[in-house]
């Protein structure tokens, strides 16, 4: 078993005495300083707060969000890399604030890939079992084991220069493996790759996951890692949680702008728009349009306690289609993906992306071309947030 709890962690990296005494101005002045996005306070920055997660037995957990929002930190913390700051790190039901890294059963995988240059392939991923002072015919069963899985045997003998990128990380992975950890911690391991090797390794952790029954926590910032990785994702801003869900419930339901925005490629449209009553229906008007909003968010909008007017409404591009009676647009660029042509038009001043199955347009026509366009979209598929709060109303 192997269930992680994080309740309430938090992590301030302290202060020297000059930024101590610039944040205590800043205090004073009624602002709060900001660092890189993150909170900077009298006890210094804090890069995670309130992080509350629960991981279950052999999940495989995504942490994801932009440079900086802290979840490197957070995997540093349940490695016992980082020291917590506050709240508590429970795994198996122990909290293991003060344990060491060693005694936590978690192996780490970096973005580095970190291998001992000097060292064969089967050196390298042997070292930690030798370390434990493991038997030698015990050592090497593991080590062939993780490399059939891995199908790196036949590289056992080279070393790491010796590699690709790709096989370089088959090797820290199965370095990883061979101590059959609870928990395996990967942090960012496909970011120096190639996108073509990071397709293929996208899918071989998918087949590792199946053959060895671990917990996995796993941090990136390519949004298309952790839809297609995670059970769930955890999708982080400034040290926060912004949401925590499957891949499609944070696709079909985002919290909030930033989780609408940050996740789905190419990003989702958003519009100003006006969310009124008419003929005791509530309609959003967008770029002269109106929308009556489908019979679900008519019965959620009688339930709120104030319905704003002011609101932004979000549309994914693959959700919006041509039409001959729809709101008027200009292409300025068009980009012709093989089965889809993906329109970034002009409508009204506001730039908006259109993705458009090749098969429902004549190509030639808007292809290359400052063609005149009219589009629409259907009601059910509207995202409405509230402009101030930024929060999914519906």
């Amino acid at each position: 078993m192997a269930e992680v709890r994080l309740v309430n962690i938090k992590k301030v990296y302290p202060q020297d005495a000059s930024e101590k005494k610039k944040a205590k101005k800043a205090k004073n002045a009624g602002e709060e300083e900001k660092k890189v996005n993150l909170q900077v306070t009298e006890e210094g920055v804090v890069a995670v707060q309130e992080f509350n997660l629960d991981i279950a037995d052999k999940e495989f957990i995504v942490l994801v969000g932009p440079s900086g929002c802290g979840k490197s930190t957070t995997l540093r913390m349940i490695a016992g890399l980082e020291e917590i700051s506050g709240g508590e790190l429970y795994i198996d039901g122990k909290v293991v604030n003060d344990v060491a890294p060693k005694d936590r059963d978690i192996a780490m995988v970096f973005q580095n890939y970190a291998l001992y240059p000097h060292m064969t392939v089967y050196e390298n991923m042997a070292f930690s079992l030798k370390l434990k002072k493991t038997p030698k015919d015990e050592i090497d069963k593991k080590v062939r084991e993780a490399a059939e899985i891995l199908d790196i045997t036949q590289y056992l003998d080279r070393k790491p220069k010796a590699l690709s990128g790709g096989q370089r990380q088959r090797v820290a992975i199965g370095r990883a493996i061979v101590r059959n950890p609870k928990i395996l911690l990967m942090d960012e391991p496909l970011s120096n790759l190639d996108a073509k090797l990071r397709n293929q390794m996208r899918a071989e952790i998918i087949k590792l996951r199946e053959k060895i029954n671990t917990t996995f926590v796993y941090v990136t910032h390519d949004q298309v890692e952790a839809m297609t990785l995670g059970d769930r994702i955890v999708i982080m801003r400034d040290g926060f949680i912004q949401q925590i869900g499957t891949p499609q419930e944070v696709f079909n339901h985002p919290n909030n702008l930033f989780v609408a925005g940050f996740i789905g490629t190419p990003q989702m449209n958003f519009f100003e728009a006006k969310l009124t009553k008419k003929d005791d229906k509530y309609v959003v008007t967008v770029q002269g349009k109106d929308f009556e909003l489908p019979a679900d968010k008519q019965e959620a909008a009688k339930k709120l306690d104030k319905v704003p007017e002011d609101i932004v409404l979000g549309i994914r591009p693959v959700h919006v289609s041509l039409a001959a009676d729809g709101i008027p647009a200009t292409v300025d660029v068009s980009e012709l993906m093989g089965s889809e042509l993906h329109l970034h038009v002009n409508s009204d001043g506001k730039d908006v992306v259109i993705v458009v199955p090749t098969t429902d347009i004549d190509v030639d026509a808007i292809h290359g071309k400052h063609a005149e366009v009219h589009y629409t979209f259907r009601p059910e598929l509207m995202h409405i947030f509230d402009k101030e709060t930024e929060k999914n109303l519906f």
